[in-house]
């Protein structure tokens, strides 16, 4: 039995003036202001309200509805859910994640509006779900938003959008180094008007939820071709296709994320119409780039309200009268005022890095922003990992036990330097992008030393090292 909630019956956070938490549109970082309209500011801080007072008291709840055993965790449909998904539509917060410059099917916002919003999403379980923003329908949706035919969004991509379907994205292999995308072997070969999919995916996120409809699935079609980014296809694939098997849920440390979850999942001569063809043939590499780099700015956005949360545990806890170890509150520590300081300045830091990449990628588009991306795909989970293990450290046994989120917001955040690309892929893609102008970086340094010679000769000197010396010592008499 759904458990019905009203932000107007809650009884509010603490409203002390005195307290140091401005609302949202507030404390939006100054040189981003600009780029925010009035009307995102307004959503922003219905956001936050949304998030702290409705979702965070009801991720428990959700967690419990999902029930024991791993038939009923992955059949599930928690009633707090839909409840959240109702009042967020009555509340105007749904889609907000289709910047308006690209899509006209989301709420009008731009990357960076959502951005400062997804913030407020990260910091709860169930927050981006109920307002339709949840990884992978976001990109899944781009996906047939950019890419599908007329018929391809009449029939997924507006049930994703009215929240009726879920669906997932099919890339990873478990027998291949799948970091590297050139090496998906699913084969996929056409025969008459339909394709033949044969192969394995794994990490197929969401495809456990009952009301998963729909696959994005990459493959190989053309394996022979010599350009070896063009020998890949996307293709959709509905979720109830003869020849599919989900095999088992993956855990993530222990965590099986039920009833979304985390499919390993066999495809045997499974055949769909030549028309669920993503693009056309050959194409997937574009269609893949063009999905993951908006998806990978979303997972830092929500990451930074995650490390906030962490943050926010971290400094109850040190304020709580009840502990006090060594006859101190924890905040008395000089050690534990020095994490806090630490973390504050890592999370501003992260914070304008990735709003930097979503200005850049409103600025034109997400292939514009690719270093900026990378950067912030980078950077961001490793400060909400440190972040939320200065918490976790905080509240010692407490801390990794479920008593507290700590625990499994780590296990989700570790995954961060993983999903779309691990860490080393970036790096050294940045590392490469940068080193290009190192040649040239030698030559400049090399002429400017030439022309200081030059100056120095214009005023009828040379030039010398200012601290030379040589002193000589005289050998002592015998």
């Amino acid at each position: 039995m759904s458990v019905p909630y009203r932000i107007e019956a809650s009884t509010g956070l603490p409203t002390d003036t005195k307290g140091p938490q401005p609302k949202a549109s507030d404390r939006i970082p100054i040189i981003a202001r600009p780029f925010v309209s009035d009307r995102a500011k307004k959503t922003l801080d219905i956001v936050e309200k949304f998030v702290e007072e409705e979702c965070i008291p009801a991720d428990p709840i959700y967690a419990q509805q999902v029930g024991q055993g791993v038939v009923q965790r992955f059949s599930a449909t928690p009633p707090v859910m839909e409840d959240l998904k109702k009042r967020a539509g009555e509340l105007g917060l749904w889609n907000m994640f289709l910047p308006k410059n690209h899509f006209k099917e989301g709420a009008g916002f731009s990357n960076l509006e959502y951005g400062l919003m997804a913030e407020m999403l990260g910091k709860s379980h169930t927050a981006s779900e109920a307002t339709n923003c949840a990884a992978p329908d976001t990109g899944n949706m781009e996906v047939f938003a950019k890419y599908g035919t007329a018929e391809q969004k009449e029939k997924w991509l507006k049930p994703l959008l009215e929240g009726k379907i879920r669906s997932a994205f099919l890339m990873t292999e478990p027998d291949v180094a799948s970091s590297d995308a050139t090496n998906i072997g699913m084969k996929i070969h056409k025969e008459g008007n339909e394709w033949v999919l044969n192969g394995s995916k794994w990490w197929s996120s969401g495809a456990g939820d009952p009301r998963c409809k729909i696959y994005i699935v990459m493959g190989k079609s053309d394996p022979d071709n010599a350009n070896v980014y063009k020998q890949q296809s996307v293709i959709f694939v509905p979720a109830e296709t003869k020849g599919i098997t989900i095999k088992r849920m993956l855990s993530v440390y222990g965590f099986d994320d039920a009833p979304h979850g985390h499919g390993h999942i066999t495809f045997d001569n499974v055949r769909v119409p030549a028309s669920m063809m993503c693009l056309g043939q050959g194409r997937g590499f574009e269609v893949i780039q063009g999905r993951l780099g908006p998806g990978r700015i979303h997972h830092a956005m929500r990451s930074i309200g995650a490390a906030e949360k962490a943050l926010e545990y971290m400094l109850a806890r040190l304020n709580d009268p009840r502990k006090t170890p060594f006859g101190k509150q924890l905040h008395e520590h000089g050690i534990m005022l020095a994490r806090v300081a630490r973390s504050r300045i890592d999370i501003d830091a992260a914070r304008l890095l990735v709003l930097n990449a979503a200005i850049m990628i409103d600025s034109k588009d997400a292939k514009f922003a690719l270093k900026e991306i990378a950067e912030a795909k980078v950077f961001v989970p490793q400060v909400n990992l440190e972040v939320i293990d200065r918490a976790i450290q905080a509240y010692g046994g407490a801390g990794v036990s479920q008593d507290t989120p700590l625990a499994n917001m780590w296990a989700h955040g570790r995954t961060m330097r993983i999903v779309d690309g691990p860490d080393e892929v970036h790096m050294v893609q940045l590392g490469r992008n940068e080193n290009k102008r190192g040649k040239w970086l030698l030559e400049k340094i090399e002429w400017q030393k030439r022309r200081t010679a030059e100056v120095a000769k214009g005023y009828g000197e040379e030039v010398r090292d200012v601290l030379l010396l040589e002193r000589q010592h005289s050998k002592a008499k015998l």
